[in-house]
């Protein structure tokens, strides 16, 4: 995780002024909504084709991580090139890349419960997998920042070695990682016989994690806007730290919950979702409501703890409640949904007025009746109770 982050950081770096957007005004609404509709093709990518593939290959978790690595180590190469000589297959290989990252993502999630420590939950793995990632990108921001001032294309240089190290890193992982003994199957679950669903406490999570993945999109791209076109009073010549505050406070929030999940002794996944999601719409309310620079803040930074919580209580439901033959096609999937609910999300934010008490309040009424839909649509207990799983290689 630490060489992905890192990796994906100078990646970032590197095309920061080539490819995303730099700016968000009126008139640059329509280039937003691309950008928004481009963010979809990975993921359209790597649910049918990547995901489906990963599992046929589940004793070779090693492997497929390292093809991961090795493969945007090259497409660096490839848009180093590109870059320096205004090629046309900068584009290409800036897509191969994202691609390639979010399949990183499915499998690591995938092998993460064949090398789980008896001692630990999975949600506190996940966090400090994540926690490395933050360490990762930590470390490899600075220098790639320095390397950028050379040119991109000597940021992409060093992606390339960062890559090249995950890949030796990758197979060099435990052998463990590649076996499924001790693994337990679970009844009626995806690809067994005719059902074709998720087993129902996994689906509850994913839909309630729609909502702070949906209020992420909404608050990126509506707060971008407003912020600009409408500051709040005493910060009209400085919007743009403005707007750093509000990302700060995000990202502050992304590392508390990845510290939170870390070191908590115990996180009820089921419990932690809701929570999220109702935390969600009470910033709304009280940002809507008092609309000031501590409100935003606090409503960006519980937007980002809130979302990670989500998350990794999501994963730690898929982990635990999909036969691991099966974990990398549901978390494709599961990525896949929850972009969309980021781009939906962005949509309505960029056609949103510049109104704060307006927007806010939509944002809220919205995930208010994605709560009341969701928590209606819950597994009842008597379900849930029901044995699910048995030893691995048992007839299904």
């Amino acid at each position: 995780m630490f060489c992905n982050a890192a990796g994906d950081t100078a990646v970032a770096i590197a095309l920061a002024g080539t490819i995303f957007f730099s700016g968000a005004t009126s008139e640059a609404r329509g280039q937003v909504a691309l950008f928004l509709g481009l963010t979809m093709l990975p993921f359209a990518i790597v649910a049918p084709l990547i995901g489906p593939f990963l599992d046929r290959f589940s004793h070779g978790r090693r492997w497929a991580i390292g093809a991961t690595f090795a493969i945007r180590a090259f497409l660096c190469w490839v848009l180093a090139g590109a870059i320096a000589a205004d090629s046309v297959w900068l584009y290409p290989a800036a897509l191969g890349v994202l691609v390639s990252s979010k399949a990183y993502g499915v499998t690591r999630a995938a092998a993460v419960p064949r090398l789980l420590p008896p001692e630990i939950t999975l949600v506190k793995a996940n966090g400090r997998v994540s926690l490395a990632g933050v360490v990762g990108a930590t470390v490899s921001a600075p220098i790639a920042g320095a390397a950028a001032y050379f040119g991109a294309e000597w940021t992409l240089r060093l992606a390339f070695l960062i890559f090249v190290l995950g890949t030796i890193a990758a197979i060099l992982l435990p052998a463990k990682v590649d076996s499924s003994e001790g693994e337990r199957q679970v009844r009626g679950a995806l690809g067994t016989g005719r059902g074709t669903g998720v087993p129902p406490k996994v689906a509850f999570a994913l839909r309630v994690n729609c909502g702070p993945r949906w209020l992420s999109g909404f608050l990126t791209m509506y707060m971008a806007f407003l912020l600009r076109a409408e500051p709040i009073a005493g910060w009209e010549d400085r919007t743009t730290l403005l707007i750093g505050l509000v990302i700060g406070g995000a990202g502050l929030g992304n590392t508390l919950g990845i510290v939170i999940a870390s070191v908590a002794r115990k996180i009820n996944p089921a419990v932690m979702v809701v929570v999220a999601l109702i935390a969600d719409i009470v910033i709304c309310v009280v940002a809507a409501a008092l609309y000031s620079v501590l409100a935003i803040v606090a409503l960006g930074l519980t937007a980002g703890l809130m979302q990670y919580l989500a998350k990794v209580s999501l994963d730690s439901t898929i982990q635990t409640g999909v036969p691991p033959r099966y974990h990398s096609s549901t978390f494709a999937r599961g990525d896949t949904t929850l972009q969309l609910a980021w781009v939906v999300g962005g949509f309505v934010g960029i056609a949103m007025p510049w109104i704060p008490q307006l927007g806010l309040g939509v944002a809220a009424v919205v995930l208010a009746a994605w709560a009341v839909f969701t928590l209606g649509s819950r597994p009842r207990r008597d379900a849930a109770a029901q044995p699910s799983a048995q030893p691995s290689g048992s007839p299904a």
